[in-house]
């Protein structure tokens, strides 16, 4: 009897973002950060019978998403981790994937990732595969840079390209508010842009290390010192390329956030509250300056990817 699976996988924020020169590769070196935040991309997987794959994109009630961009076809990324896995194990059936998608698009907050994560976890069980997380966990690895986090969740220090993961300690619940665009950035413009700027020397490099003062105030469960410690090397080349996120960061500091960055590679502007009662005094705020085109506020941190029971 066929049946639908469901799984979901967070969001994310980057707390610390230190990149390093490129390799022959092309890629660049990274020391990151994660946290999961429970904003979540859900994947539903329906097996078929003529070994076809098929995806349809619904947006999360009330989400502030435009999924009018998103790829119907096999340069998605939940697409290729279903057919990553069926190549993996064998698997002749097909899956028909419809993904209800409630992280902002192209937003610096890997949704295209916890899409991955989540088909992975949702093909699995759907297939019967048997797979384990760490077979899970591999495949996630050939799929993309964030997408083993998106399996992961919580917070965690990534390596690497960012798909080194150790836990890291936290104590507490931290309040996010994200100030989303509807026009996103393009990741390797804005990796371009920071290898222009390093070569300009308009920008120095960071040295690969773990920030200690983020991960103090993580196991202290202290926002204030860790909105004073959040760091991103690609915050300069975001903000070159959309130089309005300078104006919302400013605005974050007027609402008196602890800390205020732009997520991964942008354009989302995470800040961070005291409380869940500042969160939404400072999303209010953010709202008002009509400085971005939705503001929602979550926590963190959230689990990893899970199934869904009915």
């Amino acid at each position: 009897m066929t049946r639908t699976v469901r799984a979901k996988a967070p969001a994310k924020v980057n707390l610390q973002l230190a990149v390093g020169a490129p390799e022959p590769d092309g890629y660049h070196p990274l020391v990151t950060v994660f946290q999961a935040l429970d904003l979540w991309e859900t994947v539903e997987a329906t097996p078929r019978t003529d070994g076809q794959i098929r995806l349809t994109v619904d947006v999360a009630a009330g989400a502030p998403v435009d999924a009018s961009g998103v790829p119907l076809d096999g340069t998605n990324l939940a697409w290729r981790a279903a057919e990553l896995l069926a190549r993996t194990f064998g698997i002749t059936d097909g899956v028909d994937l419809h993904l209800i998608k409630g992280v902002p698009v192209a937003g610096g907050m890997a949704g295209g990732s916890a899409d991955a994560a989540a088909a992975l976890v949702a093909c699995a069980e759907a297939w019967d595969t048997g797979a384990t997380r760490g077979e899970l966990l591999t495949l996630a690895r050939r799929l993309g840079a964030d997408v083993p986090f998106s399996l992961h969740g919580h917070t965690a220090v990534g390596l690497g390209r960012g798909d080194d993961l150790m836990p890291a300690m936290t104590h507490g619940e931290f309040h996010w508010v994200l100030a989303t665009q509807r026009d996103g950035l393009s990741t390797p413009s804005v990796f371009a842009e920071y290898d222009r700027r390093i070569e300009a020397r308009e920008q120095a490099r960071s040295e690969l290390e773990i920030d200690r003062e983020v991960m103090t105030a993580l196991m202290a469960g202290d926002p204030v010192a860790l909105g004073s410690a959040l760091t991103n090397d690609l915050e300069g080349p975001a903000l070159a390329l959309m130089p309005r996120l300078g104006e919302l960061l400013d605005a974050a500091d007027a609402a008196e956030a602890c800390g205020a960055i732009v997520s991964g590679s942008g354009p989302t502007v995470a800040a961070l509250a005291r409380s869940r009662q500042h969160a939404l005094a400072m999303a209010a705020h953010l709202r008002a300056s009509r400085l971005a085109d939705a503001v929602v506020t979550a926590s963190g941190p959230a689990s990893g990817t899970v199934l869904i029971q009915d």
